[in-house]
């Protein structure tokens, strides 16, 4: 079966590719996507243990990689991404904690919640009665001035939304920032957590049931069947343990700047790149990005 082995790197250089290439078996092409940033090399004969060769190989340079059987499904139809720490550079509940100065702990416990310390859904919960009192103005204030897209996140929906996919934001946060952030970003769809307004202030409850692992895993199923996907024609993406299950579950699941169980547990895993990594991923080329 022929497989793609892809290098992803700001930059990627000729030695970068050459140290894979020399890995490879014999006949192996080499297919830039974008000049001094993503190759494609082309090989049949896949053994076990390629990527970690070539990470050795590589010796700690900041090179992404990923193998995967190289056909027509490598482009994905259905995008499913997290937002916090994903989509967006920040979590957005440690920004709506740190104006009432409460940004340690409830940092303390996200952290441990995304690592798979602690259960989501109760993490969740505690984090939201320490933001009761918090005004809607508040939330604006959050949205305009602390969240911002990732770098590649628009180029990543326009570009997979151009080719035909549809892209969803599936969130454990809060629909009122997945609203705003899905428009900024270009979404179709979105979802996530409610949280529950007392004249005009949070009162440190959210709406039942939760939307965590598990949600997330049936929003990413439900999706593909509404849209006569199979699962192999999906891409999921995110950062945290409770995206795990979807990232499994996807024909392309992809750790971003990931905790390390998710990074490990993951098929693909970009450590180093931005979002444009996962077009590159799919066989894009730089002159069919969009955004």
């Amino acid at each position: 079966m022929p497989h793609v082995l892809t290098l992803i790197a700001k930059p990627l250089t000729d030695g970068h590719v050459r140290l894979a290439h020399d890995l490879l078996p014999a006949g192996a092409a080499a297919d830039w996507l974008a000049p001094d940033r993503a190759c494609d090399l082309r090989f049949s004969g896949l053994a076990p243990g390629l990527e970690d060769r070539v990470r050795a190989a590589l010796d700690g340079a900041p090179v992404d990689l990923f193998c995967q059987p190289d056909d027509d499904k490598r482009r994905r139809k259905l995008l499913v991404a997290d937002m916090d720490s994903t989509i967006i550079t920040t979590e957005c509940i440690d920004e709506m904690a740190d104006l009432l100065g409460l940004k340690s702990q409830v940092a303390a416990i996200t952290e441990r919640a995304m690592a798979g310390e602690i259960d989501f859904p109760e993490a969740l919960r505690e984090r939201a009665r320490m933001l009761a009192g918090l005004s809607t103005e508040d939330l604006r204030a959050v949205f305009e001035q602390r969240i911002h897209l990732t770098p590649g996140a628009r180029e990543l929906v326009a570009t997979m939304t151009a080719h035909g996919a549809f892209t969803a934001l599936v969130s454990g946060g809060f629909t009122y920032f997945t609203e705003r952030v899905a428009a900024a970003a270009g979404f179709d769809h979105h979802q996530a957590n409610q949280l529950r307004f007392v004249d005009g202030r949070l009162n440190g409850r959210i709406v039942e049931p939760i939307l965590g692992a598990g949600e997330k895993l049936a929003a990413l199923q439900g999706l593909a069947t509404r849209q006569n996907l199979a699962l192999d024609e999906t891409l999921a993406v995110g950062d945290g343990a409770n995206d795990l299950a979807m990232i499994k579950a996807a024909g392309l699941g992809v750790a971003f700047h990931a905790k390390a169980m998710v990074a490990k547990a993951a098929a693909a895993r970009i450590d180093h790149g931005d979002l444009t990594a996962l077009l590159y991923l799919q066989g894009y080329r730089a002159g069919d990005i969009q955004g």
